[in-house]
């Protein structure tokens, strides 16, 4: 097949890509650079906009609440999907029962599922406080968990309950292309499931879980309906995720912003973070590749 038969194939696909990919992605760029509402004049600052991010204290909060969501809401979250892995390829009763269980929170409306925690956490009639009243302990039945100082946490147990079951599908997918001789025989040899777990499947999927990982960094960086939805109206800038900050700088809530060369420069940051994250996921991930 030649190389012009093939690229004839090919160029609609690039076309389409270059023209709502590319060409958008430089334009941010070029507006990220200026003072602009996108209606009128532009005002060519340079840098300005970053020099003002990195002065923002709600940017800056927002980035200390993306690092959480990384790094313990990602150690959370692939703890119990790897758990969740584990007892699953075990030979339990109801595998696939179990596995629809897990994965249902992903396709319930994000809003409905908002609606259903913060009912959970409401200090007078939720759940949550209903079942520490029954433990009980009423000094955490009492706490409130929708004020400032906890609503960050609180919406982070939502967020690891809805997510947890889509990454635990990814690895048990990955798991199901692993030889069943090579699990028998080490059963036979009398290895734990932790033992095989770590030995033979973990290896085995590192594929996967490069997959995994980068999904779970770009989706934790760009990470919006949810804590957005779980704020409300009025969201609390304690629950600011740099998507969400961006949002209100390009659009505003109930009274318009219009700073798009502002917003625009946040949105510059966030793909340079994830593709330099990526990057380091796909360096350290390539060195544990297994083949058989």
């Amino acid at each position: 097949m030649s190389k012009k038969f093939i690229l004839a194939f090919l160029a609609p696909s690039l076309i389409l890509y270059i023209a709502f990919m590319v060409v958008p992605t430089l334009f941010a760029f070029r507006l990220s650079a200026y003072d602009s509402s996108g209606f009128g004049k532009e005002t060519f600052i340079g840098l300005g906009n970053y020099l003002a991010l990195a002065q923002d204290p709600i940017f800056l909060h927002s980035l200390y609440n993306l690092l959480l969501i990384l790094v313990i809401g990602g150690v959370v979250v692939f703890g119990l999907a790897f758990l969740f892995s584990i007892s699953l390829n075990s030979g339990i009763w109801g595998k696939k029962l179990f596995r629809a269980l897990i994965f249902v929170p992903n396709v319930i409306a994000v809003v409905a599922i908002a609606t259903f925690w913060s009912f959970l956490f409401t200090p007078r009639y939720g759940l949550w406080s209903s079942f520490f009243t029954f433990l009980h302990m009423p000094t955490i039945a009492a706490m409130l968990w929708t004020t400032p100082d906890h609503v960050f946490g609180a919406m982070m147990v939502g967020f690891v309950w809805i997510v947890t079951g889509f990454y635990t599908i990814l690895i048990l997918a990955g798991a199901d292309k692993i030889p069943t001789d090579l699990i028998e025989a080490a059963r036979l040899e009398g290895a734990s499931e932790w033992q095989i777990f770590r030995l033979i499947t973990l290896p085995m999927i590192a594929d996967v879980c490069l997959i995994t990982l980068s999904l779970w960094t770009s989706n934790a960086i760009r990470l919006f309906e949810f804590p957005y939805a779980f704020g409300g109206p009025n969201i609390d800038p304690a629950l600011y995720t740099p998507a969400i900050h961006l949002y209100i700088m390009g659009f505003g809530q109930r009274d318009p912003v219009f700073r798009l060369g502002y917003a625009t420069a946040n949105g510059v940051i966030l793909f340079l973070l994830t593709a330099a994250l990526v990057l380091v996921v796909r360096r350290l991930t390539t060195k544990l590749r297994v083949e058989y």
